[in-house]
């Protein structure tokens, strides 16, 4: 690309910042902040500058599907977004966890499958197969990723403009090791989201292009080319199993995963940081 097509670095670094600023304000932007990113790479330049203004180390890394046409246009089938220690907690049975979304903006829940990496990948490794990615799977767990960002229209202004604000990720929530995992098909992982006691959606494993473990080796190729290789004890939220499901604050949902589980969780207003 011709240096006179890229996104001068002062606007991803303001693009950043105001996007920074709205989330630790917990509060809604009317417009995306900035001229839209024309490409992937403008747009991973923003969320950089935006992963240096944040107050936090990265615990891990959210995976979302890039859909056609989008697809054919940027070359690649995913995305990835940093999500924050501070935003990852674990839950236990019977729990109802809170948690914070931007009021006005966007918020869902998605039933996730997540990998806990068990060993540091080398980071001049840029291109993985599932096989490989799968022997530096030490666990995988029923989760829920609550996708939240300032920007409401942030879905529908395409992957580009996801990427630049953190993945549209706002943390992630992990529920029990599934047992067995390396035994299991992926059509054997099942998923079904409930938002207040209504079915909204269901899915699995086998909804996930290749399965969870083609998600965790894409990022760890993706991570890899960014020089931010993926750590031991990170996690890989590795896509949304049975769909984006919009919530409200106020409103509870239940993500069940059959026999391996279920999480609870209720949306709440985000407040100042």
């Amino acid at each position: 690309m011709a240096q006179d097509e890229q996104q001068p670095l002062s606007s991803a670094a303001e693009i950043a910042a105001r996007f920074v600023a709205a989330r630790r304000a917990g509060s809604a932007l009317p417009d995306y902040p900035g001229p839209l990113p024309t490409d992937l790479e403008q747009a991973y330049a923003i969320q950089e500058a935006a992963i240096a203004l944040w107050p936090d180390a990265i615990g891990g890394w959210k995976v979302g599907r890039i859909p056609s046409p989008w697809r054919e246009r940027y070359g690649e089938e995913r995305l990835v977004g940093p999500i924050f220690r501070g935003a990852i907690r674990n839950s236990t049975a019977g729990e109802v966890v809170d948690w914070p979304m931007f009021a006005g903006g966007f918020a869902a829940v998605e039933a996730e499958f997540v990998v806990r990496l068990g060993a540091d990948a080398p980071p001049d490794k840029t291109a993985w197969t599932v096989d490989e990615a799968r022997a530096f799977a030490a666990s995988l767990h029923i989760g829920m990723e609550p996708a939240s960002s300032p920007l409401a229209s942030i879905n529908r202004l395409g992957p580009a403009v996801v990427v630049s604000d953190f993945g549209n990720n706002a943390g992630l929530l992990v529920g029990p090791e599934i047992a067995r995992w390396r035994e299991r098909t992926d059509e054997s992982l099942v998923c079904q989201t409930f938002i207040e006691g209504q079915s909204v959606g269901r899915g699995g494993g086998a909804s996930i292009p290749g399965g969870p473990l083609a998600a965790l080796a894409f990022a760890l190729g993706r991570c890899a080319r960014r020089q931010r290789p993926l750590r031991a004890g990170d996690f890989v939220s590795t896509g949304a199993a049975s769909g984006i499901h919009d919530i409200l604050p106020g409103q509870s949902a239940c993500l069940s995963f059959g026999n391996d589980g279920e999480l609870r969780c209720r949306a709440v207003p985000a407040l100042p940081r």
